[in-house]
């Protein structure tokens, strides 16, 4: 994980993520914590997981986007080294009004990366460039 994140949220995603490969499952435990720190965004995120809506998009040189498909059928643009997310929500909520960690699109990323549960979409760097302008148009 990144040290963006606060250091007991990185340290329950690292106990996720242990626990999920010994066991194939994420204890209740794990899970109460992660409804503690992350609040409203926990549930609705590990649904994305659970629908496999997490896909890591990679080029040749290694450049790596993530796009979450939303509950809404909007794909958003994730970026896990800086934890932002395309969507309003992580405008609004985390970066506006700072009641959130993250947005459920990023906190589906880190899980999916902790449970393994990511698609896989390799990609020319211009298909992934197309993909970053893509999303700037969207905003601008």
């Amino acid at each position: 994980m990144d040290s963006t994140l606060p250091a007991v949220a990185e340290e329950l995603l690292k106990e996720i993520k242990k626990a999920f490969q010994e066991t194939s499952h994420v204890p209740d435990d794990l899970l109460l914590g992660l409804k503690f720190i992350f609040g409203p965004s926990a549930v609705p995120a590990l649904d994305l997981v659970d629908q496999r809506s997490v896909t890591r998009v990679t080029s040749p040189s290694g450049r790596t986007a993530y796009q979450v498909l939303g509950s809404s059928g909007k794909l958003y643009t994730c970026y896990s080294s800086c934890h932002f997310c395309t969507c309003p929500a992580f405008g609004f909520t985390v970066l506006q009004k700072s009641e959130s960690l993250l947005c459920k699109h990023i906190l589906a990323v880190y899980l999916s990366q902790a449970m393994g549960a990511c698609q896989e979409l390799p990609v020319s760097e211009e298909q992934l460039t197309s993909i970053l302008l893509a999303e700037e148009e969207d905003e601008g």
